[in-house]
C-alpha cells in the first residue's frame, strides 16, 4: 500500500482552476487590461489540459474566450459569486490517500489575516463540490486558516513554508509554532517542514507567501529570488533567506540544488508604491511552465532561462503579468492545479 501525500505541482494534472475578474472585484478600474492577461493564461492552459473557470458571469467569459479565437473544448464554466480572483488561496488543496484517491481539503480563507473580504470566496469550494465536477472526498478543514500560496510540496515528505505567513496574527494565532507544524505534518502527510524565517516583497499583502520567494522543483531543486543590489530594501532579507536555503536538506538529508531567479527592476503603481513583482510566481502545468514577465527584457529572459534549467522537459512560456501585480499578486496566485485523480 502506498503512503498518502500532498502532490507536487509538477505531478500530472487533471485541470487548473481560475476565478475570473469582474466589475465587483478590485479589478474594476482596470478590468479590460487584467482580463486580457487572464485570456492569455487561459489560452495556454486550454491548449494542454482542462480549465475550470469560477465566475458569476459564465456567458461573458465564454464570449471573450471565443472572441480571442481560443478552442473551448477543455473549458468548464461554473457560475458562483466571488469577492475576488485569488484561486491559489481559496481553492481546494488536494492530497492523495494511500489508495490513490483524492482528498479535497477545504481550508478557511480569511482574506490573508482578515485584510480583505472573503465571505464569498470562502464558500466557493463547497459550491464547486455541488457541481459534481470533482472526483474525491470533501474534507472540511475550515477550523484552520491556510492559503495554497503559503506552502510547497515535493511529493516526497517535505513541505516548504514561511514563518512570517503561517505564524502571523489573525490566521491561527491561538496555536504555537509547534502545534501548527504538527497540524501541517498530519494534514499533508509530510515528515519535514522547512521554515523560511527571512525574505519579503514590498507591497505583498500575503505576509510573505512562499510562492513569491522560493519554489520546490523536480530533482531536489529550489529556485528562489535573489537580489544583487545592495542598495535595494530587499537585499539583506533575501540574502538571509538564501543563506537559509543553503542549509536546508530534504527528508533524506540531501542539500538542494539552488537556482537563483533574477530580481525584477522596481515597479511602482500610480501612487508611487512599490509592487511585488517576482519571477517565483510561476505555474507548472502538464508539459509547460508559465512564467510571469514584466516587460524587462534582460530580467525576463534570464528568468525563463533559469526555469528551463529547473524544468528541462517543459516548455517555458512567458506571460506578461504587469496587470496582475497592480493588485499585488501574479500568475501562480490566480491559479490552482488539481492532480489527475480528481478527473471524473
Amino acid at each position: 500500500m502506498n503512503r498518502p501525500f500532498l502532490p507536487a505541482e509538477w505531478e500530472e494534472q487533471a485541470f487548473i482552476q481560475l476565478t475570473w475578474p469582474h466589475k465587483e472585484t478590485d479589478w474594476n478600474y482596470m478590468l479590460d487590461e487584467v482580463e486580457e492577461c487572464y485570456i492569455n493564461i487561459a489560452r495556454e492552459i486550454l491548449s494542454r489540459e482542462r480549465l475550470i473557470v469560477v465566475t458569476p458571469e459564465p456567458e461573458h467569459v465564454e464570449q471573450v474566450l471565443a472572441k480571442a479565437g481560443i478552442c473551448l473544448d477543455n473549458l468548464t464554466l461554473v457560475k458562483i459569486e466571488t469577492n475576488d480572483t485569488w484561486a491559489r488561496d481559496h481553492a481546494f488543496i488536494t492530497t492523495i490517500d494511500e489508495d490513490g484517491n483524492a482528498m479535497l481539503n477545504d481550508f478557511c480563507f480569511n482574506g490573508w489575516g482578515m485584510k480583505f473580504a472573503a465571505n464569498l470566496d470562502n464558500q466557493i469550494n463547497k459550491k464547486l463540490m455541488k457541481e459534481d465536477l470533482l472526483q474525491g472526498k470533501y474534507v472540511s478543514r475550515l477550523n484552520f486558516v491556510l492559503e495554497g500560496g503559503s506552502i510547497e510540496s515535493d511529493s516526497d515528505g517535505t513541505l516548504l513554508t514561511t514563518a512570517e505567513c503561517l505564524l502571523s496574527d489573525n490566521r491561527n494565532d491561538t496555536l504555537s509554532r509547534e502545534e501548527i507544524e504538527k497540524y501541517l505534518k498530519s494534514a499533508f502527510h509530510v515528515e519535514k517542514v522547512l521554515w523560511i524565517e527571512n525574505g519579503f516583497l514590498e507591497g505583498d499583502d500575503t505576509d510573505s507567501h512562499i510562492d513569491t520567494l522560493a519554489r520546490l522543483c523536480p530533482d531536489n531543486t529550489i529556485v528562489y529570488v535573489k537580489c544583487n543590489d545592495k542598495d535595494d530594501i530587499h537585499y539583506s532579507a533575501l540574502k538571509a533567506m538564501e543563506d537559509e536555503l543553503f542549509q536546508f536538506t530534504n527528508c533524506r538529508g540531501e542539500h538542494y540544488r539552488l537556482l537563483p531567479l533574477p530580481f525584477p527592476d522596481a515597479v511602482y503603481d500610480e501612487n508611487d508604491e512599490r509592487l511585488p513583482a517576482t519571477y517565483a510566481n510561476f505555474l507548472i502545468m502538464n508539459g509547460a511552465v508559465l512564467c510571469p514577465v514584466y516587460n524587462q527584457e534582460e530580467n525576463d529572459k534570464e528568468a525563463l532561462k533559469v526555469l528551463k534549467s529547473a524544468f528541462p522537459d517543459h516548455e517555458i512560456i512567458g506571460i506578461d503579468c504587469s496587470p496582475l501585480i497592480r493588485q499585488h499578486g501574479s500568475l501562480h496566485c490566480i491559479t490552482m492545479q488539481y492532480p489527475k485523480c480528481v478527473q471524473k
